[in-house]
């Protein structure tokens, strides 16, 4: 695999996998990792960047949201939105340090676009979050921790 197509299967695994697709960037990153042909630094770097942008399409997506609210094809029920929203209310921004985890994270961005949360905090702490996540990744796999 050359190096632009190993980066550009990372960016859009990362990308698909912080929209709502069921894709799997860390399983890519890894093996990537464990190849040892581009440093650690420049793959947790294109994949936070591929997981960041796909966060930001969610949260565009949630601030238009409401104009297909009552489309027949709109994917989600209206009780699923009210119980994210209720959520989000509770905890708030800091929710989004969450965006991270599988199942919940994915969703917590498209809500905070529908709550209309600020473009630079949600950038700020989704950033803390993917970059986080990844980094902890390539800590385990590389044995970074011990």
């Amino acid at each position: 695999m050359t190096v632009l197509a190993a980066y550009a299967a990372l960016f859009l695994s990362a990308f698909g996998a912080a929209t709502l697709l069921p894709l799997q960037s860390e399983a890519v990153l890894v093996g990537l990792l464990l190849a040892k042909a581009q440093p650690a630094w420049a793959l947790v770097a294109v994949a936070t960047l591929g997981n960041v942008l796909g966060s930001l399409v969610n949260w565009c997506l949630g601030r238009y949201v409401e104009h297909f609210r009552e489309r027949r094809w709109f994917p989600v029920k209206p009780a699923q939105m009210e119980k994210a929203q209720r959520f989000y209310h509770r905890y708030g921004r800091v929710s989004l340090l969450l965006s991270w985890m599988p199942v919940i994270g994915d969703p917590l961005t498209l809500v905070a676009g529908v709550m209309r949360e600020s473009f630079w905090v949600f950038l700020g702490l989704v950033i803390l979050a993917k970059a986080g996540r990844y980094l902890v990744l390539a800590a385990l796999t590389l044995g970074w921790m011990g």
